[in-house]
């Protein structure tokens, strides 16, 4: 069970999280995931990010409200004979913290390597946490430190599991307690390179963390706590009749989730694709509420599910000047450049004759891709051969998610009309050959028009 940091938020939220863990470990064995209070991870970053430019009181006053919350969690969690061990152990942890944005203070730079392991900090907290209030209770628990359990390769910032040596490190390490009966709360997000060095799984990495531990420990099904109700056919604050669906598809619920649907991790659904692992994703606020199933196949009928949408994105073309310039080497250079700056592509099209084509990726990510692009094409950039790149940062992306879409006659034809009767201009389109998903770029300042007019048009909606 992995509990996000909605659900980690405060001591409040924290007995509900020990309480749901107690109880299900009196039926089967349970291994917990957490993730960093709620914001905490994003003090941690905007610290570093003073250390940099060595802003001392800033960094000063951002640590002394990091431990300030995780102090005052601990005494309301806790009851006062076991506060002493716990708030030493959270002065500890945040020294070292301290120590990490010393150095870059010192560097004048955030080395990745460095930041991986200073942000894990907040998992740490909570994992200490939860587990001291488990006990507290009666419950045997034991924090344990992902880095001593997720091995991973180095890239620092967004690192992809080995699974063999995670699968070898998870059976030694965390069989072990849960043989015993101890419950272990592991940290989510970070891991080590197999020489031990500190890396974490990207921003959200605690559903991958969660979903890579399902996978090596053999479970029988995996829940994923957050703040809502589960996966819901588009976002709520954008359509209000925003329906919860039952049951998704691994296929759907991670083209959701890549596109823009903040329910899961990016990643998480392929380590448990090839055993089959069932995910739910359920409401730690509302323990009577369902949740949604993710499995490999649903009763659902075929045809689109839902709708999500991303507005932090940026548009970048790239067009020959020169019509014998060979467009397919052309992409395929775009594309290792983007590789290299680990981009994610959203869309890809392109025209066939004048040899352009465009790219959508997430607006954060542009700088270094455009580094990298820029690097890659120097020449051609200098001598003419291809325009300068264009850059549209005022866009947004929709996509229509559903399995078997392609067996729904003019259903394509169907949407578009719905997006132009809303007075919205589509830019560019993207679709797969499984149409499990169609892309639709439009002005950022339509979207959320957009995305109402296709909810409507393909009946998603709750009714009555």
């Amino acid at each position: 069970m992995k509990f996000g940091g909605t659900s980690m938020g405060s001591a409040a939220r924290m007995r509900v999280a020990a309480a749901i863990c107690a109880g299900q470990a009196q039926q089967r064995p349970v291994s917990i995931v957490v993730s960093a209070m709620s914001k905490v991870t994003d003090l941690l970053l905007d610290t570093l990010r003073k250390a940099e430019v060595a802003e001392q009181a800033a960094i000063e006053a951002n640590i002394a409200e990091l431990e300030n919350r995780h102090n005052d969690t601990c005494r309301e969690l806790l009851p006062a004979g076991r506060q002493d061990a716990v708030l030493e152990s959270i002065h500890a942890i945040i020294g070292e913290f301290r120590r990490i944005a010393g150095g870059i203070m010192m560097l004048g730079e955030r080395p990745p390597r460095a930041v991986d392991e200073a942000v894990a900090v907040g998992e740490r907290l909570s994992a200490l946490l939860i587990a001291a209030h488990l006990e507290a209770a009666g419950i045997p628990a034991r924090a344990v430190n992902a880095a001593q359990v997720i091995v991973t390769d180095a890239v620092f910032g967004n690192a992809t599991p080995l699974m063999e040596p995670t699968r070898r490190k998870a059976w030694t390490e965390l069989v072990p307690l849960i043989e015993q009966g101890i419950l272990p709360v592991v940290t989510g997000f970070n891991g080590a390179t197999i020489d031990g060095r500190k890396t974490t799984l990207g921003r959200g990495g605690s559903d991958f963390t969660a979903s890579i531990l399902a996978a090596v420990l053999d479970a029988s099904d995996l829940w994923i706590w957050t703040d809502v109700d589960g996966i819901m056919t588009a976002d709520p604050r954008l359509v209000p009749n925003a329906a919860v669906l039952s049951e998704v598809t691994y296929n759907e619920a991670a083209e959701l989730a890549y596109n823009g649907a903040k329910v899961l991790h990016p990643r998480t659904l392929a380590p448990l694709v090839e055993k089959g692992i069932p995910v739910w994703s359920k409401n730690s606020f509302d323990l009577d509420k369902p949740g949604t199933r993710i499995a490999p196949t649903v009763s659902a009928e075929k045809g689109p599910r839902a709708v999500t949408s991303m507005g932090n994105v940026a548009l970048l073309s790239i067009d020959a000047a020169d019509p014998e310039l060979n467009g397919v080497q052309v992409m395929g250079r775009a594309m290792a450049a983007l590789a290299l700056a680990n981009t994610e592509l959203l869309i890809l099209t392109s025209s066939s004759y004048r040899q352009n084509f465009c790219f959508l990726i997430r607006r954060d990510e542009l700088p270094h891709a455009m580094a990298n692009l820029e690097t890659a094409f120097a020449l051609e950039l200098a001598h003419g051969y291809l325009k300068p790149f264009e850059l549209d940062e005022d866009v947004g992306l929709l996509t229509i998610v559903g399995e078997g879409m392609r067996g729904v006659p003019g259903f394509a034809g169907r949407i578009f009309t719905a997006i132009s009767r809303a007075g919205v201009n589509i830019i560019a389109i993207a679709q797969g050959s499984s149409e499990l998903t169609i892309g639709i770029v439009v002005q950022r300042d339509g979207l959320e028009k957009a995305v109402c007019a296709v909810h409507d048009e393909c009946g998603l909606g709750a009714t009555g």
